[in-house]
């Protein structure tokens, strides 16, 4: 079956046809034209290559996947060349192929190997763009490249990339056009160089027709002098002009900058803000990020702390992240009295579409006219009023009424979008002591204290903000409920993560988020579905979240796609992904590479990646049988764990004793229990953030014990914490408690009963070490073929056994000596082998 297609992704899409190609077979014959459409499938090759482009399908033409719309504009020119020498190699009349070039959302998705082998296409692409894609095509001359509306302006930006050619290139527009199955008119341009481009009107068909002016219809003219007697009648009672934008659910906005007309420097920031609140509860209207406008800004090579975000630079932010529509605020003073007012801009011609204002008597009038304006322009957007209606708890009261607090909000979360937290958290405490209630700078200052590993200070801010939960608006008291879970000792906040995911599909911190604990989980399929639908170009932190999409592919026994996940993040997520991607070359058998890839991470690159890198690497020398290095490394890690902050030390000394226990090594009796006493003194505190982590941390003890020999410590130890786990109400504990308990059993000669406590955890979900201690338990009951198929179920999930995250890792040592394959022991051994 087909893999499921995810999130819709935004791509330049490159249609060609070959001009009579049928003819050319015949006129040439079978050899020649073999001949012919090598050389053709060459030059494809040089120019997919050249140009980046991911080829798609081909047959008498060509579709082609682009990231950049210039890229897809270089193939179609060099291709427009490459035939023509082509023909002329081959002495054939001038090869010419019409070609169409489009910018839109697709959906796509790999076909599955079974559905290949019987013929499908490795990939395959759907949505709206294409069959446009197609229709702008068909309507080419034979030898014209076709732009649509969207990406004529991105290309002729950029062209300046191609040098002088560029430089030469001729433009047209041909007009506006009604294309069969697309319900809007669509301007046509054509690109080509002198002498090879037709730069002629192209010829309409029943699939394609020119948009006709009215004054020019027969039928019209008689009626012009009504028209115009209608018009100016008619006047007198339009005071707006409608909305003329084809806005669609989950479509975006971007937000100019506030043209702030009063003098006034409180309402600079402030309004900006707070507009961006109100609009930004909707589920229907998306705001592209502070942070992602950022990034265009410096792909643009503007400086964002310079850049006005004006009618003209706020459009074509959104013409190169797919924004639908730019809304630019401003706030003026008519008549003594205080005016909000908005224009929502097509960017595409930076036309002003639609405009509307609210007006109010002084300073705390302003945040209900946003309110009202924004209120209103939901509505006119297609958003139901139901839902307006849902999200309609007033700015002042879901925020705060004092606007110097909200403007120093602002400026807190203008800085963290440039991830200063030294600079946002005076400005977020500055707000707090001017309206103690406001919500959102207790939850600001909530995530840089967790950034910093503060979580007593974390959980304090979110205390307060709880305490107004019920007055904040829907989306607002979500996040105080996923900050709630995430830090309360419980530490499981992926079902509150889910529902805001489920209720805003386009809040990335909640997709990527909601598919990271799903790789905690083990829920890789589904943690790869959230993790696509926050990838898409609107994501701001996407690269961080295609490091969760590669650790599920390899996860998944997909370490092909990983690396290409890896690779689309660039070299921006390199060094906080390098584990992952050292996991999928050993995966795919370059061990010496994922090795060398590991040595590149020093301390410098932060003490704690360069452990868990040295980590790696004892655990690679593991599975290559060098036990000493694995050891020595392990040993090292240690060590230099001891002088990091909590709860480093502790974490990597169990971490040390995984890898001692899965090398076979004996593990002294006091060096457990020294172990034991770090564990069960961070435990003595029932309300600390990361409790549940060390309650994983001591029953993955216990079961190290177990393998260890020291069955009566482990019993022990898993008699005081069974109480412990059960209160946590922590998925992770109870699952590596089960299996330490499971094994107990199997210890004692209980087999049944050891299976009768395992077998619920084995609904996909479970640890790795589930199956070995299944397979132990098995093997002990002399039960071979269910033995022999866990031991199957462990070798075929090699990947699996390396990507578990569980806990930064802690069982990899284990989980890996599990997966490796050894020879079957002799029938008359089954049942006894350890």
């Amino acid at each position: 079956m087909p893999h499921d297609s995810q999130a819709p992704q935004l791509r330049t899409l490159l249609l060609t046809d070959l001009c009579d190609s049928t003819v050319l077979v015949e006129k040439l014959g079978d050899g020649p034209a073999a001949a012919l459409f090598r050389d053709h499938d060459r030059l494809v090759l040089e120019l997919q290559q050249r140009w980046r482009g991911r080829l798609i399908d081909r047959s008498d033409g060509l579709l082609l996947l682009f990231e950049r719309p210039l890229d897809g504009l270089g193939f179609a020119l060099d291709y427009r060349r490459g035939l023509e020498a082509l023909g002329n190699a081959h002495r054939t009349d001038p090869l010419l192929a019409r070609a169409g070039l489009h910018v839109g959302e697709v959906l796509i998705w790999r076909n599955s190997e079974e559905a290949v082998n019987a013929g499908a296409k490795p990939v395959e692409i759907e949505g709206l763009a294409k069959p446009f894609t197609a229709r702008l095509m068909q309507l080419a001359r034979p030898g014209q490249i076709l732009l649509s509306s969207v990406v004529e302006p991105l290309v002729r930006r950029s062209v300046r990339e191609l040098g002088e050619r560029g430089n030469e290139l001729q433009w047209r527009s041909h007009g506006r056009w009604l294309f069969k199955g697309v319900p809007e008119v669509q301007e046509v341009h054509e690109v080509g160089e002198s002498g090879l481009a037709p730069l002629r009107a192209p010829r309409g068909d029943a699939k394609a027709r020119r948009e006709m002016p009215v004054w020019r219809r027969p039928v019209a003219i008689a009626a012009e002098v009504v028209v115009v007697v209608g018009l100016v009648v008619g006047g007198w009672f339009m005071t707006r002009p409608e909305p003329a934008i084809a806005f669609s659910e989950r479509d975006w906005v971007v937000v100019g900058d506030l043209r702030n007309l009063t003098g006034q420097t409180v309402l600079d920031d402030s309004l900006e803000q707070a507009f961006r609140i109100s609009i930004g509860q909707s589920r229907y209207v998306n705001v592209l990020s502070e942070l992602k406008v950022q990034q265009t800004l410096q792909q643009m090579r503007l400086d964002p702390d310079k850049a006005v975000l004006d009618r003209n630079l706020a459009s074509q932010v959104a013409l190169r992240d797919g924004a639908r529509a730019v809304i630019i605020p401003t706030v003026s003073e008519v008549d003594d009295r205080l005016q909000f007012s908005i224009e929502l801009v097509d960017p595409a011609t930076q036309a002003t579409v639609y405009a509307d204002h609210a007006t109010g008597r002084g300073l705390n009038s302003v945040l209900g006219s946003i309110d009202e304006v924004s209120g209103k322009l939901r509505g006119n957007l297609g958003e139901a009023i139901a839902s307006i209606s849902a999200s309609a708890t007033p700015l002042p009261q879901a925020t705060t009424s004092d606007l110097n607090a909200l403007r120093a909000y602002a400026l807190a979360e203008s800085a963290m979008a440039r991830m200063k937290f030294d600079e946002a958290g005076p400005l977020y405490a500055s707000a707090i002591r001017i309206d103690p209630t406001f919500a959102r700078a207790h939850l600001g200052m909530a995530s840089i204290a967790w950034a910093r590993s503060e979580q007593q200070a974390a959980v304090l801010h979110v205390q307060d903000a709880k305490k107004v939960r019920d007055q904040l608006m829907p989306r607002d008291q979500l996040f105080v409920d996923v900050w709630e879970a995430e830090v309360s000792p419980r530490g499981d906040s992926l079902a509150q993560w889910l529902a805001l995911a489920k209720m805003y599909p386009d809040d990335f911190a909640a997709q990527s988020n909601a598919s990271w604990y799903l790789l905690v989980d083990s829920r890789f399929e589904e943690a790869l579905r959230h993790a696509w639908a926050a990838t898409v170009p609107q994501a701001p932190r996407r690269a961080t979240t295609l490091a969760h999409v590669a650790r599920a592919h390899n996860a998944l026994g997909q370490p092909e796609e990983a690396l290409k996940a890896l690779d689309d993040a660039g070299p921006g997520a390199a060094l906080s992904s390098m584990g992952t991607r050292a996991e999928s070359l050993m995966l795919l058998g370059r061990r010496d590479e994922a090795r060398k890839l590991l040595a590149q991470v020093g301390p410098e690159s932060g003490k704690v990646m360069w452990l868990l890198a040295q980590r790696l690497l004892a655990t690679m020398a593991l599975e290559d049988g060098d036990v000493g290095q694995a050891v020595q490394l392990s040993s090292m890690v240690r060590d230099e764990a001891r002088n990091l902050p909590d709860p480093f030390p502790r974490h990597f000394q169990v971490a040390h004793l995984a890898v001692l226990s899965a090398a076979g090594r004996s593990i002294p009796r006091s060096e457990l229990e020294t172990t034991e006493r770090l564990l069960a003194a961070a435990l003595a505190d029932p309300g600390r953030v990361s409790r549940h982590e060390d309650l994983f941390r001591m029953a993955a003890l216990s079961y190290i014990a177990q393998r260890s020999g020291e069955t009566a410590l482990a019993r022990r130890w898993m008699d005081w914490l069974e109480p412990q786990v059960a209160g946590s109400g922590n998925p992770m504990a109870e699952k590596m408690l089960a299996i330490a308990r499971a094994n107990q059993l199997r210890l004692d000669g209980k087999v049944e009963e050891g299976i009768a406590r395992l077998t619920p955890q084995l609904d996909g979900s479970e640890l790795v070490q589930a199956r070995l201690v299944m397979r132990d338990l098995y093997r002990d009951g002399v039960r071979a073929d269910e033995a022999a198929a866990q031991d199957a179920w462990l070798h075929a999930r090699r990947g699996r056994a390396w990507a578990e995250p569980a806990l930064a890792q802690l069982l990899l040592p284990l989980n890996a000596m599990a997966a490796v394959p050894r020879p079957a022991a002799p029938t008359w051994q089954q049942g006894h082998a350890r």
